[in-house]
């Protein structure tokens, strides 16, 4: 949180900067899986992502506050809420529950999906940068993964996955991409970490009312175990105040077809310890899927705009103005 805070403070982001801040999301939040499916082991998935976002959110508003960010208004509240809602309530939401029927190391690859929705929607608004032939390849190529881990039973020596549990990942996947393309143009304050910590509370506190519809009397605070805690904790500090602000700060300054390559290298980290980690099988069908999905990201992260393509507006990212209002100018 303090490496990319310092970012907005000192001028443009630097070359560095940006690569902390995508190691961050490639790696760290590939690691948040399998720390989800042992915090809801003894806790109910809604209640624990209401908890983690809530303590989350508090305190990277507090923080922001503190080094003299101004407070929000009323409309900046109105803006926070549905971005909060589809990125942590339909995004982290559908995975917590999901998790309880699909291994870790499987929903991170199913969630794949976000960069196919991110690229695909991003193209479809106005002034969105248009699909290049290599785009579209990589696209498919991840589509294909996919396809793969989702096809019929016993294809390549193996069952196919939950697919409730399947249905609510894709599900995640579109509410994600959806949120992310929204909080770039909704009115949140020109601070993107106060708008973080906002759609951190507004969305933890959703999470909250649905564990409290849905999850009544499955709380049971003295069967909390000690793995569930530290799980929780490693997901508020790590995976949101570092991870999620990282990945709000980059979608104010990179592309997001760059900004939608993490759901392509979530599912390698994600794989490699919930089997190292958490004793989860890894199947000639999975094995089959990460590969494919690897070379998807492949075409796209390596992918060069044409000079004409890349100017800010078209790529979506900030004006001049804009970047300087934000603290990032170039």
């Amino acid at each position: 949180m303090i490496t990319v805070n310092e970012s907005l403070q000192s001028g443009g982001p630097s070359r560095a900067k940006i690569v902390l801040a995508f190691a961050a999301i490639y790696v760290i939040w590939g690691s948040t899986y399998l720390a989800i499916r042992v915090a809801i082991q003894t806790m109910p998935p809604f209640c624990m992502a209401g908890v983690r976002f809530v303590v989350a959110g508090a305190l990277l508003y507090a923080w922001m506050r503190w080094r003299g960010t101004p407070p929000p208004q009323s409309r900046h509240w109105l803006a926070a809420t549905p971005v909060g809602a589809l990125l942590l309530v339909g995004g982290n939401g559908g995975l917590v529950w999901a998790e309880q029927r699909v291994p870790s190391g499987l929903s991170a690859i199913l969630l794949g999906m976000i960069p196919l929705w991110l690229v695909l929607l991003d193209s479809l608004r106005p002034r969105g940068p248009a699909l290049t032939p290599r785009m579209t390849a990589g696209l498919l190529t991840g589509l294909a993964g996919i396809a793969v881990l989702v096809g019929p039973a016993h294809l390549w020596g193996s069952s196919r996955m939950d697919l409730a549990g399947a249905s609510a990942l894709m599900a995640s996947a579109f509410c994600w991409a959806v949120g992310s393309l929204y909080s770039r143009t909704a009115r949140l304050p020109d601070s993107p970490f106060l708008a973080a910590a906002m759609q951190m509370l507004t969305g933890g506190a959703l999470l909250l009312v649905l564990g409290g519809l849905f999850e009544r009397g499955q709380l049971h605070w003295c069967s909390i175990s000690f793995p569930s805690v530290a799980a929780v904790l490693y997901l508020v500090v790590f995976g949101s105040l570092l991870g999620f602000t990282a990945y709000i700060w980059l979608l104010h300054v990179v592309p997001t077809s760059r900004v939608a390559t993490y759901g392509y290298v979530n599912p390698m980290v994600a794989v490699f310890l919930g089997w190292s980690l958490g004793g989860e099988s890894v199947s000639v069908r999975e094995l089959l899927a990460t590969v494919i999905i690897i070379s998807a990201v492949m075409l796209i992260l390596f992918h060069q705009q044409p000079p004409a393509a890349v100017a800010p507006d078209s790529e979506g990212l900030p004006t001049a103005e804009e970047r300087r209002a934000m603290g990032i100018d170039d």
